[in-house]
């Protein structure tokens, strides 16, 4: 066997721990497989006094992650997150210092990703990041590998378990969106603050660098159009699941004649469709491709295991001596500037609530505002009220466009007989 490939890795959390707890326990069948050992040369987290379940006792400690820019590493495993401070910086200077990198950062590689694979591969350098996408789901590799043959048409999915997690359990339990995310927090599947995860940021980061890696174009969460589950009722859940749909936290792209659209939003999912049993913190990824036709992915999406297979899945692929390719399937100076598509461009079918008071004429009204925009109703419901509250109404609508559809609601929004706000969700057939 060759000289084993020595790691540093910076984050000791959840991902981090279950990464040298398997390193430690499968180093043997580890260097099997790859040709040469897998060895931690150092390692950097805030809390060194905080137990992991692993003995790091021998094992250089750095209290700063950028040291490890400076060790006799090969590659430097970054954990840390953010697309800036430390983690960033790190992962730049390793870069700088002749060092692969291996990283779990979707939101540095979403925002910064050309510019640091520009760096790689002027340098001969691994930047691998399957952890950053999905968790255990090879969709990286999938992508940049194992359907290069292909011309991809469109990648969509479940990226963000935290949100899969909140709207499996309103629709399993009746419970509403505050009380799902508090047990969300309380089992650690959603942080303090959840923002990222419940705002779609986190699911708009990871589909930026599916579709640079689908349509070979610079990843851009500016280019991704975004709307969390936050408004999302128990009253939304329920009447989709008897229409026969699930609502889920959807990311698509897909390829246009003129451009990319990039969308990550609620959406209402059929029953029949594979998506609409990825339940809990699990994801999902659909990718269609001209040969292969429809190719589904289905996994854990976080967790310390399933993300720390991830990271041992590239660091396999540097011990065994594999050539470093470009970072994002083609090479960065040829990656073209996503042209974004207004998601107004889209057509497809609607789901909408509305808050009406309960008086004559209403629903003659709603009616008349949907039919002078043309936009033709499918079937529509009245959820059980008690006398004298605001009645909600559900309607879903037939196929129209996104921009007409926005028109209908925002002259709906405006009609006095309204009591709050509409709430438009997109039917994905």
């Amino acid at each position: 066997m060759t000289a084993p490939l020595k790691v540093a890795v910076a984050g000791l959390g959840t991902v981090g721990g279950a990464l040298v707890r398997i390193l430690s326990e499968r180093r043997a069948g580890l260097a099997e497989r790859c040709g040469r050992a897998i060895e931690i040369v150092a390692v950097s987290a805030r809390d060194r006094a905080k137990s992991r379940g692993v003995d790091l006792g021998g094992i250089p400690w750095h209290a700063d992650a950028r040291a490890l820019a400076r060790t006799d590493a090969d590659v430097v495993v970054e954990l840390v997150g953010g697309a800036e401070g430390p983690g960033a910086d790190l992962v730049r200077a390793a870069l700088e210092a002749g060092k692969s990198v291996v990283t779990a950062n979707k939101a540095l590689l979403a925002e910064h990703g050309v510019a640091l694979a520009r760096l790689a591969e002027e340098r001969g350098l691994h930047l691998r990041y399957e952890a950053a996408v999905a968790g255990g789901i090879p969709i990286i590799k999938a992508l940049r590998e194992g359907l290069v043959a292909n011309r991809i048409l469109s990648v969509q999915g479940i990226l963000n378990g935290t949100s899969n997690f909140i709207l499996s359990r309103m629709e399993e339990t009746g419970a509403s969106f505050a009380a799902a995310l508090a047990e969300a927090q309380s089992l650690g599947l959603a942080e303090a603050d959840p923002t990222f995860d419940v705002d779609g940021t986190d699911a708009a980061h990871k589909l930026a660098i599916l579709a640079s890696l689908a349509f070979g174009v610079v990843p851009d969460p500016a280019a991704v159009h975004k709307d969390g589950i936050a408004g999302i009722t128990e009253l939304d859940i329920r009447s989709a699941r008897d229409l026969g749909y699930s609502v889920k936290l959807l990311a698509r792209a897909e390829r246009r004649e003129d451009g990319v659209l990039q969308r990550v939003h609620p959406a209402l999912v059929p029953h029949a469709s594979p998506l609409s049993h990825v339940t809990g913190a699990e994801n999902a990824v659909t990718v269609e491709g001209d040969a292969v036709g429809r190719a589904v992915l289905q996994g854990e999406g976080a967790g310390g295991g399933p993300t720390a297979s991830a990271v041992l899945a590239d660091l396999a692929d540097i011990a065994r001596g594999l050539p470093a390719g470009p970072v994002f399937g083609l090479p960065a100076g040829r990656l073209a500037p996503a042209r974004a598509l207004a998601l107004a461009e889209r057509e497809g079918a609607y789901y909408l609530r509305l808050k009406v008071m309960d008086r004559p004429k209403v629903m003659a009204a709603v009616a008349d505002i949907l039919g002078e925009a043309e936009v033709s109703i499918d079937e529509i419901r009245q959820p059980h009220h008690l006398p004298s509250e605001p009645v909600s109404i559900v309607l879903t609508t037939h196929r129209a466009q996104e921009a007409v559809m926005d028109a209908a609601v925002a002259r709906l929004a405006a009609h006095p007989a309204l009591t709050s706000a509409p709430r438009l969700v997109r039917i994905e057939e």
